[in-house]
C-alpha cells in the first residue's frame, strides 16, 4: 500500500527541522531516516504524533527514542555499508530498520519478547530482511557473531559492561548511555583502538530507561518514559 503523503512529508520535515538543524550531517544517517516509516513503529493511535520531537510510549515500561537522540547515535556510530552492527534494546525495532539501511547484517537485543516478537514482525512487513531482532539479555552480547563493528544500546547502563566492549572489534565503536542514575545518562562513544586498549568520549547528556540484565541493573528497575530524550 503507498504510504500517506503527509507522512513523507512530516518525515522529511523531520529530518531537516530536527536533525539537520541541529548539526546532524551524516548522509547515510540522515538519508535512513529520511526513509524509515517512524510511524509504522509505534501504535495506530498515535501515529500523529510520529514526526514530534519527543520519544513515545510502545508498551512495557518502554518508549521509541526522541529522533534526534537516534541520529546522534548512529551518527557517533559511524556506520559503514559494510559493518555487522549489534544493538541492545530493540523496543519496537525502529533503530534496528534504520540500521538495516546503513549496515550489511543487524542484529538486535530486546529482554520483552512481546516487543521481539511485534519487532520481528514490522521489520519482516517492511522488507528489512537484513536485521534480526532476538529475545535475550542484551548486556551479555551476542558472542556467537561477534565481533561487531559498532555496538548501539538504547538504555542506559549503570556502566559500561565488559561484555559488551569484549565484542567490539579492533576500530569498533560502542555509544552507550552511562550514569549511576535513571533519570540521566552521559552518552559516551568507546572505540577499540587494540585488543586491550580502548578510547572513550563523552557526548552530551541523555536520558534513557535503564539497561536491565545481568551486566546492567537489576531486573525490577524500570526507568523513566523519558527514554531517548535529551
Amino acid at each position: 500500500m503507498p504510504e500517506a503523503t503527509d507522512y513523507i512529508c512530516a518525515r522529511q520535515m523531520m529530518v531537516e527541522q530536527q536533525l539537520v538543524a541541529r548539526g546532524i550531517r551524516h548522509e547515510r544517517v540522515l538519508d535512513a531516516m529520511r526513509e524509515v516509516p517512524r510511524e509504522a513503529f509505534i501504535a495506530a493511535n498515535l501515529a500523529e504524533f510520529a514526526y514530534h520531537d519527543s520519544p513515545l510510549p510502545i508498551g512495557e515500561e518502554q518508549t521509541i527514542s526522541q529522533p534526534y537522540v537516534v541520529a546522534l547515535m548512529l551518527e557517533a556510530a559511524a556506520i559503514a555499508a559494510q559493518n555487522k552492527v549489534l544493538e541492545i534494546g530493540a523496543g519496537s525495532g525502529y533503530v534496528a530498520a534504520l540500521l538495516s539501511r546503513m549496515a550489511r547484517k543487524v542484529y538486535a537485543i530486546e529482554r520483552h519478547s512481546g516487543l521481539a516478537k511485534e519487532a520481528t514482525k514490522r521489520l519482516q512487513q517492511l522488507g528489512y530482511h537484513n536485521a534480526e531482532i532476538l529475545c535475550a539479555d542484551g548486556t551479555a552480547g551476542l558472542p556467537v557473531a561477534a565481533p561487531f563493528d559498532a555496538i548501539i544500546v538504547s538504555a542506559g547502563s549503570p556502566d559500561i559492561p565488559e561484555t559488551l566492549k569484549r565484542q567490539l572489534a579492533i576500530g569498533g565503536r560502542l555509544v552507550i548511555p552511562v550514569g549511576l542514575s535513571e533519570h540521566g545518562q552521559m552518552l559516551i562513544r568507546l572505540t577499540r583502538q587494540a585488543e586491550d586498549a580502548f578510547e572513550s568520549e563523552r557526548l552530551v547528556p541523555v536520558s534513557f530507561v535503564p539497561l536491565i540484565g545481568r551486566y546492567g541493573w537489576a531486573a525490577g528497575r524500570e526507568g523513566s518514559p523519558d527514554r531517548g530524550d535529551i
